[in-house]
């Protein structure tokens, strides 16, 4: 067949094919099924893409590495080009590139070329704007056609996640489909029956849809923020008095589709200039450092390790002898509670919202399935489940619930295509 779903998140990407008549997600990486959504551009070579973007940028190679693709969409950034090597690119090229090369390698795992593709999209690309949320839509829709496809549909992500759940069911229920990934928060409540399950018309079950652009990089973020970047002059005084270093070298620091901006020229010029005039200029000195080495996405990687670590262990440490001798940054479990709470909390608000939309309480729902890498976080689960405390709990498959979903819904929409 065809035809496929593609799942292209802020921190990882499938693609599902048909099998058998069973949606399975085509190996995009040896022995993985899932791929980072990620994209290095080497000063001299070929451009790679997912865990060998990444090594490329650890192992030093010279080059530009870029993260959180999906984050541009619905800003003015996709318009704009970016530096690469002596080049300048447009974003929604290194999009395109990026998923031209993840639909060919599936195309290579499976034996045959994928026309029709059923795309998934959060609630809300952008948050209270319509116009830009549709903007983001079409951008992604041109550029799934730009690489070959020639059906392009869309399908909510929090959606096709219950499809997947659906077909583990043996009696009809009323399901709160969490799906907290890297870049949004997205909530669907939906009657699921294994009755159902065929349909070809299933918008009577979907009862409610409501999402926040809140996800995984922005606990990265407030972590980085409360944490690390204090290290390197964060809230630190300049000399004259009543004036903080410029908070936002440090804001595009810790923000992963922002680190590029502090590799241009001017930025590295700007800093030595603040240096000067700052109260703790040794703290500059580390700025500057990574900056001039081009290593923000190495701060940003250790992040988001320690807070990965902390989803198992009460503590964490971020390795940061590389800057400066004996330097490195210690994590708790309470840290990452304190400088992340308000984000919980606004991901579980939306849950009020879904059940107004419905027209239900909190204990007529009967099961909340969860997915996506920012559930394992124990103070957003908590937030969730407080707030359907009858509720079963259901562990989705954390990377792949949505991609197979989406898999699903391509074949109930296309039929088998030659």
């Amino acid at each position: 067949m065809s035809i496929c779903g593609l799942d292209f998140g802020t921190s990882n990407t499938t693609l599902g094919t048909i099998e058998a008549h069973a949606s399975v997600l085509a190996a995009l990486e040896t022995g993985h099924t899932t791929i980072p959504s990620a994209i290095f551009y080497p000063a001299d070579g070929a451009v790679r893409i997912g865990r060998k973007a990444v090594e490329a940028y650890v192992d030093g190679v010279p080059g530009r590495l870029m993260r959180s693709l999906k984050s541009v969409l619905g800003t003015a950034l996709i318009d704009e080009t970016t530096l690469m090597g002596r080049e300048r690119t447009r974003f929604r090229d290194v999009i395109g590139y990026y998923l031209g090369a993840v639909k060919r390698r599936a195309e290579q795992a499976t034996g045959r070329e994928l026309r029709d593709v059923v795309h998934g999209r959060p609630v809300h690309f952008v948050d209270n704007d319509l116009e830009a949320d549709a903007k983001a839509e079409q951008t992604l829709r041109e550029i799934a056609r730009g690489i070959g496809f020639d059906e392009v549909t869309f399908q909510f992500e929090p959606i096709a996640a219950a499809l997947d759940y659906e077909r583990q069911i043996s009696i009809e229920e009323i399901a709160l489909i969490a799906d907290i990934g890297g870049g949004t928060s997205d909530f669907s409540i939906v009657r699921l029956s294994p009755r159902r399950h065929g349909s070809a018309d299933r918008a009577s079950d979907i009862l409610a849809n409501d999402g926040v652009r809140i996800g995984g990089t922005d606990f990265d973020r407030q972590l980085s923020l409360g944490v690390v970047m204090p290290l390197f002059g964060f809230g630190s005084a300049m000399k004259r008095a009543g004036l903080e270093v410029p908070s936002r070298y440090f804001h595009d620091l810790a923000t992963w589709s922002n680190i590029n901006r502090m590799y241009e020229a001017r930025v590295s010029t700007e800093l030595r200039q603040v240096r000067r005039e700052a109260s703790e200029p040794a703290l500059l000195d580390r700025l500057v450092r990574v900056i001039d080495e081009q290593r923000g996405h190495t701060l940003a990687m250790e992040v988001e390790e320690a807070k990965i670590a902390l989803a198992d262990t009460q503590k964490a440490s971020i390795p940061l002898e590389w800057v400066a001798p004996g330097l490195n940054a210690a994590i708790g479990r309470p840290d990452l509670v304190s400088h992340t709470r308000q984000l919980s909390e606004r991901i579980a608000a939306r849950i009020q919202n879904c059940l107004a939309q419905a027209r239900l309480s909190a204990d007529d729902i009967d099961a909340v399935f969860l997915t996506g890498g920012s559930v394992r976080l124990a103070h957003v689960r908590k937030a969730i489940t407080k707030a359907v405390p009858s509720a079963r709990i259901v562990e989705g498959d954390t990377f792949g619930a949505v991609g197979k979903g989406l898999t699903i819904e391509a074949l109930r929409r296309y039929g088998p295509r030659a």
